[in-house]
């Protein structure tokens, strides 16, 4: 009995040692898989971005519209008459006497926050004496009205609204009151409405412009940059801004926060004259 015993204990000995050979020779370090078996590539990590470069932006025309009072849905004026009082209230907190005078108003439509309804509200007693500002209503109640000023009797309150902190905020809650699914679906959209917000009537140019005299550059047709660490910055032209055209730079952070708009002058095609007359040329006489 001890000599079979003894016999079985190295045959076992020997055959654990012949398998862990086996599978250090058939390890995934040396490069090779086991029969059967296929190797999978991890992809690299990719940062989260608040739009996606391949989402499919509309018609840019269709993008966002201005309607006259009496072109709006008869639920939408509805829906102004309801906020008018909180209208009021938040206009006059920002000093723009919304009870005197008389006021026009038209909405701003913007298919990137289809669960708002955007407003622009206009008081004109004449040359230099403007006021402007926009409101937002949210319209399955759950947000809050908002007003965005923009002039005040010809002037800016605080900043200019295309780059003031407080559009900047107001925007941001916005956002925040649309469905993540919705608000992150269109990046020119979302500008747009940024834009029109601030008191503009965006017009961009197309990538496919041809290029014109005292007209905005097509290189500066919409673009998405995607940053390093996750953020994007938006550009674009608009042509329809006046007396000049205007570029606006938009910069967001990966959760979809605007972080800075900037608003300047536009690159243009210029002509360069050409002198009618060749220029003067010195002459020196030979000497015999």
């Amino acid at each position: 009995m001890f000599r079979y015993g003894f016999r079985a204990r190295v045959l076992v000995v020997v055959c654990a040692t012949a398998f862990c050979v086996l599978l250090q020779a058939q390890s995934p370090d040396d490069g090779q898989t086991l029969p059967g078996k296929h190797a999978r590539t991890v992809p690299e990590p990719v940062a989260a971005t608040p739009f996606s470069p391949d989402a499919k932006t509309l018609d840019i025309d269709k993008l966002i519209e201005f309607r006259t009072a009496d072109q709006m849905t008869q639920g939408d004026r509805l829906l102004v008459a309801n906020a008018e009082s909180s209208i009021a209230e938040h206009a006059g907190l920002n000093g723009m006497a919304f009870e005197e005078g008389s006021w026009t108003y038209q909405q701003v439509a913007c298919k990137a926050l289809p669960n708002h309804l955007f407003l622009q509200y206009t008081r004109n007693n004449g040359a230099g004496d403007v006021t402007v500002f926009s409101a937002s209503i949210p319209r399955d109640g759950e947000g809050r009205v908002r007003v965005i000023p923009i002039l005040k009797r010809g002037y800016s309150l605080f900043s200019p609204a295309p780059i003031n902190a407080l559009t900047i905020s107001a925007f941001n809650h916005i956002r925040a009151e649309e469905p993540e699914e919705v608000r992150n679906r269109g990046w020119l959209g979302n500008a747009l409405c940024y834009a029109a917000l601030a008191g503009g009537r965006p017009r961009v140019v197309p990538s496919n412009a041809r290029p014109e005299i005292e007209k905005p550059i097509p290189a500066m047709s919409p673009m998405l940059d995607v940053e390093d660490k996750g953020g994007e910055t938006i550009k674009f032209a608009d042509a329809a801004a006046t007396p000049r055209p205007m570029e606006w730079t938009m910069t967001f952070a990966k959760n979809g926060r605007l972080l800075k708009a900037t608003h300047t002058v536009a690159a243009m095609y210029r002509e360069k004259p050409v002198p009618k007359e060749s220029p003067v040329r010195s002459e020196k006489p030979v000497p015999r």
